[in-house]
């Protein structure tokens, strides 16, 4: 990896999102999505729901890192039960 500017952390975060991005494509073949509602103002599949909360996830990371001056691990704190939140009721 000394060929890019990443990080060790960098890596297995977006290891992380194609180990997901997998899961949920084989989750998605095995059982067949059906749109559903929930708080979202749309009906949603389990892969909407994914992009939409990793979106969610990549806003308040950055918003994270404009406003506040505290390590940026602390906004996990923040995205990872809006993520499960998404995921689970949205």
């Amino acid at each position: 990896m000394s060929w890019m500017a990443w990080t060790w952390p960098t890596a297995l975060f977006f290891a992380a999102i194609a180990l997901l991005l997998t899961v949920y494509t084989v989750w998605a073949v095995r059982v067949p999505e059906v749109p559903r509602r929930g708080f979202l103002p749309m009906a949603t599949t389990r892969g909407d729901r994914l992009f939409i909360g990793l979106v969610a996830c990549a806003y308040v990371n950055l918003a994270w890192a404009g406003l506040c001056a505290a390590p940026q691990s602390f906004a996990t704190l923040i995205w990872l039960p809006m993520l499960f939140a998404i995921g689970r009721w949205g």
